[in-house]
């Protein structure tokens, strides 16, 4: 009986060191890993920018009943322009489907780039036709790439309607195949 307790013990001890185990349900609830960060299963952390004509944006505010992913790129990165072209099929294809929760889907564009000229032409250039375009226009020093551990772009969190990140660095075909995973059939 001593031994079946210390492996309870020990048990619980490594579920609260080390969180748990994140598994999506059906009616949208999950579990949360810890508290604010970047890992599955963490609350996205708050990202407040400008938009290219110069308006407050916030995740929190995009965030309520969507299902958002928060794409870090920049005109400059050829890499992020050559997949910037998924995330629109993936924009078109998802955007007013009904998500796990009632949610819908929308995409929240952190861009690392420092002319603002550039920015605003990449976004024309590329069609990125969702509403929410955000830049501190600092490249790598941009505080949101900071708060979030991006160290290379393109990057991307998708983040659920109660706010928790449920996957990440998602790319082309992973990226739809993720998002087919919350949409309500």
């Amino acid at each position: 009986m001593k031994k079946v307790n210390i492996f309870l013990g020990l048990a619980a001890v490594a579920l609260v060191a080390f969180g748990f185990i994140y598994q999506p349900s059906t009616d949208g609830a999950v579990k949360i890993t810890g508290d604010v960060g970047t890992n599955i299963g963490d609350k996205a952390p708050e990202i407040i920018l400008k938009n290219p004509e110069g308006k407050e944006i916030k995740l929190s505010t995009v965030n309520k009943d969507m299902y958002v992913l928060i794409d870090f790129w920049a005109s400059w990165c050829r890499p992020c322009r050559r997949e910037n072209p998924a995330v629109v099929a993936a924009y078109k294809a998802y955007n007013g489907k009904k998500f796990i929760g009632g949610a819908s889907y929308t995409v929240f564009s952190v861009s690392l780039d420092a002319n603002p000229k550039d920015w605003a032409n990449a976004i024309s250039v590329d069609g990125l036709i969702w509403a929410h375009h955000g830049s501190d226009l600092k490249q790598w020093a941009s505080d949101a790439a900071a708060l979030y551990g991006v160290e290379g772009i393109p990057t991307n969190f998708l983040v659920n309607n109660k706010g928790i990140i449920v996957a990440k660095n998602l790319r082309g075909e992973a990226l739809d195949a993720e998002l087919q995973k919350w949409t309500v059939k």
